[in-house]
Formats: C-alpha cells, sequence, structure tokens
C-alpha cells in the first residue's frame, strides 16, 4: 500500500525546528519519500492530516504488559490464570499502540506472556505495537521481585530467583533461549515490594556482570531495575544499559552513566500516581509509605540528572497502581512539569527511545527508509505537550490503526 500525507507541521525527531509545507510517501512499511509537492503514484491514497502536526511513532521504555493500574497488582498475580492475563496483555498492549506508542518494551510479566504476545504481533495474528521483551526478572531471594508469598503459594514464571553469579548467568541464558530481547535485573529494592527498602542494594555487581555478559554475547540488552545509589552504581559498573527508576542517583552515579553511556528510564508516573490515589484507593500501605519518603528525591535526581545531559528514554511503569496502558503519554507531561524541555521530551519517547532499544536506524524519527510509524496531533506540543495525551492518527510500518 502507498500512502502520501500532505498539509501537516513536522516534528520528524532530527530537525530542532517544527517543519512546514512537506510530504511523506509511505511505500509499504517503509518511509519512501520527504519533500515539498512530492508527485503521487496512481496507486497512492492521499491523506489530507488537516493542518496536525506529524511526529514519530513513540517509544514507550518500561511496561508491565500483563497488569493494568490494580491497586495491589499481588492478588491479581495470584488469581488470574496465565491465559487470561495474556488476552488482557493483548488488549493493554493495542491501547499503548492506539495511544501512539508503536514500539513498547516490557520490563517482567508472568508466564512469558509478553514474549508470546511479540511472537503473535510479529507474524500478525493480532495487532499490536512492536515489542522488545524481558521475559522474567532476576531477583535475589527476597528481593523486590520475589514476592512476599507463603511458601504454599507461587506465581509461574515471575521471577527468576538468583543467589550467585553462576545462577545469574543461567537464568539470563534462559530469557534468552525464551526469546528475551532485555535481561532484567532488580539491583535495589522498590516501592511495590514489601519487606525491603528503595535504597537497597540486592544483586551484586559480579552477579548482575554475569548476566549482562550473557545478553551482550548475543547482541542483546540489560536493564536494572535500581532505585538505590549504591546499586545504581554497582549495575553501571557490571555493564547495563539502562537505570530504570533512579530515584536516588547521585553525583557519582551521574559522572558514571555519563562515562558509560547508560540510559535512564525515569518512570516519573508510578509514583506519580501512587501519590494521587493513596491508600484509601487500596494501594497496600508498605507502598504508599515507601513513595512518600522517595518521591521528592526521584523529581529533584532526575532533573539533576538530565541537567548534566544523561541520555533520557521515556517509560512509565504502566501496570503499577492506577498507571494504565493508552495513558503513557502522561510521562511526557511530567517530564515537562520537572523541567525538561518540551523537545527533548518528545526526543525522550522517540528518537532517544529508539537509541535505547538498538532500533535507531529502523524507527524513532521520520527519516527516508525507516519503517513508517508516524502519529498526529491536534495543535503543537511544543507550546502544550498535554496534547500529546490525545493521538489522533497513529500508523505502524505503513498501516493505519487509527485516524480520528
Amino acid at each position: 500500500m502507498q500512502y502520501i500525507l500532505k498539509n501537516f507541521k513536522l516534528i520528524d525527531g532530527v530537525s530542532e525546528e517544527i517543519l512546514e509545507n512537506i510530504d511523506i510517501l509511505i511505500d509499504g512499511t517503509k518511509i519512501k519519500s520527504i519533500g515539498r509537492d512530492i508527485t503521487s503514484p496512481d496507486k497512492a491514497e492521499v491523506i489530507d492530516m488537516k493542518g496536525r502536526t506529524v511526529l514519530p511513532g513513540m517509544v514507550e521504555a518500561h511496561v508491565h504488559i500483563g497488569m493494568n493500574g490494580e491497586p495491589n497488582f499481588e492478588l491479581m498475580m495470584i488469581k488470574e490464570t496465565i491465559p487470561m492475563a495474556t488476552l488482557k496483555a493483548s488488549v493493554y498492549a493495542k491501547r499503548d499502540l492506539l495511544a501512539g506508542f508503536t514500539t513498547v518494551r516490557t520490563m517482567g510479566d508472568k508466564g512469558f506472556l509478553d514474549i508470546a504476545l511479540k511472537r503473535a504481533f510479529d507474524s500478525g495474528l493480532l495487532d499490536g505495537p512492536r515489542l522488545r521483551v524481558s521475559g522474567q526478572i532476576l531477583s535475589i531471594t527476597g528481593g523486590h521481585a520475589d514476592l512476599a508469598l507463603p511458601p504454599e503459594v507461587s506465581i509461574t514464571g515471575w521471577a527468576a530467583i538468583v543467589d550467585s553469579p553462576d545462577e545469574a548467568r543461567k537464568a539470563a541464558r534462559y530469557q534468552l533461549k525464551m526469546g528475551a530481547d532485555i535481561v532484567k535485573m532488580c539491583a535495589t529494592g522498590g516501592v511495590m515490594s514489601e519487606g525491603d527498602e528503595p535504597g537497597s542494594a540486592q544483586l551484586t555487581e559480579e552477579e548482575m556482570r554475569a548476566a549482562i555478559t550473557e545478553a551482550h554475547k548475543v547482541g542483546k540488552k540489560a536493564a536494572a531495575h535500581a532505585q538505590g545509589a549504591e546499586g545504581i552504581k554497582n549495575a553501571i559498573r557490571a555493564g547495563i544499559d539502562s537505570i530504570e527508576h533512579g530515584v536516588l542517583i547521585d553525583d557519582e552515579s551521574i559522572e558514571l552513566m555519563l562515562k558509560n553511556g547508560v540510559f535512564l528510564v525515569p518512570t516519573l508516573s508510578a509514583p506519580y500516581n501512587i501519590k494521587k490515589y493513596g491508600r484509601e484507593a487500596g494501594i497496600p500501605e508498605h507502598a504508599v509509605r515507601k513513595n512518600d519518603q522517595i518521591i521528592g528525591f526521584h523529581l529533584q535526581n532526575f532533573i539533576k540528572a538530565y541537567k548534566a545531559g544523561v541520555k533520557i528514554a521515556t517509560g512509565t511503569d504502566a501496570g503499577t497502581p492506577f498507571n494504565k496502558h493508552g495513558e503513557n503519554a502522561q510521562e511526557l507531561e511530567l517530564m515537562v512539569q520537572a523541567g525538561v524541555k518540551p523537545m527533548d521530551a518528545i526526543l525522550a519517547a522517540t528518537k532517544w527511545g529508539a537509541e535505547l532499544l538498538g532500533m535507531d536506524k529502523l524507527i524513532g524519527t521520520i527519516e527516508v527508509d525507516k519503517e513508517a510509524d508516524i502519529i498526529a496531533v491536534e495543535g503543537n506540543p511544543l507550546e502544550n505537550i498535554s496534547i500529546m495525551k490525545d493521538v489522533k492518527f497513529v500508523m505502524k510500518a505503513g498501516k493505519i490503526y487509527k485516524n480520528e
């Protein structure tokens, strides 16, 4: 199928300015031509974009695709079967796509459901975003991903529990065997986990290095849930590609991230929604307490890292309490409210997100020969970033999924 898009303003992820009077020719899954007054091939369908702002399809770099904002996800995970969770996850993924996030990176779900969905989407069996998936989360015994359940209760496939470099190496190899694109590990405690603290280091540098080495050997990425400064530094020294959350990041951590080209995925939406809804909405007491302790540091340290030049990619932690799929662009709004330039917030959700995933030759900008992942909004997001929460047009790989 061929399309020509006309009558729009363009933020292409390359220029720092909004471009006007430009047409885009799409041929199959690719962007074929970009320029003024493109001659329309006989078989091309011309689409009037009605003066909207066109942007690259966005990248959502941190979701739990099998959850959708339940206040107490542990109860949901215990009660829900993997087939039901997978069916729901396909719906949640479609919501992300229709919100303009044409590429989504999963950061932990039970039963390898994210890997199954990726295969279903890639094969055309189901409609959904382009997925990059992690499979199980690597965690120490009693760590952030080792849920505090009675010994007779288990959740199949949620976490791989490792307590030595050899166990971490084997667990990483298993995720890669199952089809993971990223090995996700817990360098520290967290907010939602009962029995630990966000600042506490968990997986050691040696354990993480063993897992990261296995990922990098086969050209895959590694990401660390890391909130405390000691765990952040352990993960960076071990060779991690991205720090997720980075709540208590300090000056030494920032210096290490800059030196090693490590991305920060801040997930500002997660603590924001826990704070907004609180214990009255059914969020566990321990999570509300810990969130209250760290939310101020999170915003302060995020903006410090951003201003220092740390690479930022957009991720929401969608699936955590009241942090719902399809509402992902709230993250851009929160980033701008914290002090990020609107254009940089857009780049974090497009060009820089693609770089984090190692997909920048394929997606992230609107350029000739890249995948035709294109979205459009009504108005100018550089003047009002909130309009990114109301995407009017979505195309992924040359196929139109939404055109209001």
